[in-house]
């Protein structure tokens, strides 16, 4: 496994961590996720990403169960919540980014992952009905109360992101450190164009998920739609509409027979694409099954075989380069 820093932050965090959304405490049962997280841990992991909406706060019971059972040391691993959704609550106070939500959904988020506090906090998506003020203030205070170590957001604009930092810089608050942006081959344009300032002036981390774009560039869908996984659950219809366009399979069956002439796989070309950029500090996995995370973690090994002429081939297949705006 390879580290970096966490943004400017001096928190190490391994290159490939590993993601609940979907799997823990819905799509595989508590003895996989052992079984994977384990697997996770071993290969050097040392993130573990987690929120209160997934499978609505199961699937982070099921990891604290498994972190429990393991009794890793605690100051070996990182792990995440983030807030804004609920778990599942469809009262007014039980969403949101508004003061009593975030201190209530950090204290539930400690309980079901039974730790005593978080690595990492993030604002799962902008609050329009909550001030910024008051969600920066917040985050700060949970600090400050030892209940959490870093925060960051996910999904937030750059304009919101420099907002709370403007924010944190007025009241000698401390700011956002790290963003949670989709990064992959089809989704580019916010890790490579928007927070390309960001980076410079507040020193941004980024940990970044789906890089397979949901499954869709491991290759299992180029040829035939399989019902047993993640895009053919029940009330994911959109994720399904959003990835499995008929331009994107075009373009995936190419990039197949490109990695298949590296000696690789496509997820593992895929993934080591997105570990190319340097302003990506981790690329969050998920998986449902062993032989699948192992494969994708050895995508570290394979970076190199992505070379300037690799990355121009690639790009041909895409023609989705994003173009920085003429000021």
């Amino acid at each position: 496994m390879e580290y970096t820093h966490l943004g400017k932050t001096g928190l190490p965090i391994s290159r490939l961590s590993f993601g609940s959304w979907l799997t823990f405490g819905k799509q595989i049962d508590e003895a996989l996720v052992e079984r994977l997280m384990h697997l996770a841990y071993d290969h050097g992991v040392n993130f573990f990403d987690n929120a209160e909406i997934y499978a609505r706060g199961m699937s982070e019971t099921v990891m604290g169960r498994v972190l429990k059972k393991s009794a890793w040391s605690r100051d070996s691993y990182l792990v995440s919540s983030k807030v804004f959704f609920g778990a599942g609550g469809q009262l007014p106070t039980q969403k949101g980014l508004n003061r009593k939500h975030v201190v209530e959904a950090c204290h539930q988020a400690l309980e079901r992952l039974q730790v005593d506090y978080l690595d990492l906090y993030f604002c799962h998506r902008p609050d329009k009905q909550t001030p910024i003020e008051e969600t920066v203030w917040t985050m700060h205070n949970l600090i400050q109360q030892g209940k959490i170590l870093y925060w960051g957001t996910s999904e937030w604009s750059a304009q919101e992101i420099m907002e709370a930092h403007r924010i944190a810089a007025q009241n000698h608050l401390i700011g956002p450190v790290v963003e949670q942006p989709e990064y992959n081959l089809f989704a580019r344009t916010k890790v490579e164009v928007e927070f390309d300032q960001l980076y410079k002036t507040v020193g941004l981390g980024t940990t970044t998920w789906s890089p397979l774009a949901s499954g869709v560039l491991s290759g299992k869908y180029n040829y035939e739609h399989p019902s047993d996984t993640r895009l053919g659950i029940e009330g994911l219809e959109w994720l399904r509409d959003k990835n499995l366009s008929t331009e994107k399979l075009e373009k995936t069956r190419a990039l197949a027979e490109l990695a298949a002439e590296l000696g690789i796989s496509l997820a593992q070309m895929s993934i080591a694409w997105c570990l190319k950029n340097p302003k990506v500090s981790t690329v969050i996995l998920g998986a449902s099954k062993e032989a699948q995370l192992i494969e994708n973690l050895q995508s570290l090994t394979h970076i190199d075989k992505l070379t300037l002429e690799v990355i121009d081939q690639m790009e041909g297949i895409l023609q989705n380069k994003p173009v920085f705006p003429a000021f």
